[in-house]
């Protein structure tokens, strides 16, 4: 794997861990909250110990599926392309949306994280995304209708 790819990947764990830690300290603050001996209901219509809980048990579900997508990611093995392959699961590409050029890496999961390295905008994309699934199989110079054309391939 390119050191750059390398290093684009580990930059996408580190903003998950991140996402992960502040998660944990929200969940954190409303298990408290939601357990606090001065939060117990005044009166028959006062939900706000059970509305705590319930948004406790959200974000333990939240932070369970971050820990997955760190897992996932710590796993990956992204291969270099060649210029003639087609691009799929690990490519990093450029792509020409009517004169403007983007980068992006595609994984497994971790969609949607805008980053710059050296210099370079990137976006992680999914296979839940449909640009994602536009791109999937082409090759340089291929066009996806608007979405724009592949114009480089990592």
């Amino acid at each position: 794997m390119s050191d750059f790819k390398k290093k684009v990947l580990d930059e996408v764990v580190m903003v998950l861990k991140k996402e992960l830690a502040s998660l944990e300290k929200a969940l954190g603050d409303s298990s408290a909250a939601a357990t606090d001996p001065g939060s117990k209901a005044e009166g028959k219509y006062d939900t706000r110990s059970l509305e705590m809980s319930y948004l406790a048990a959200g974000q333990a579900r939240q932070a369970e599926a971050l820990v997955g997508q760190i897992e996932i990611l710590q796993r990956f093995q992204v291969v270099d392309f060649e210029m003639s392959d087609a691009v799929a699961l690990g490519a990093l590409l450029e792509l020409d949306q009517e004169g403007e050029w983007n980068w992006y890496f595609l994984l497994p999961t971790g969609g949607g994280i805008e980053l710059e390295v050296e210099d370079c905008q990137i976006t992680t994309l999914t296979p839940e995304s449909p640009l994602y699934e536009q791109l999937d199989g082409k090759r340089i110079g291929e066009s996806i209708g608007k979405a724009g054309m592949v114009s480089e391939l990592r």
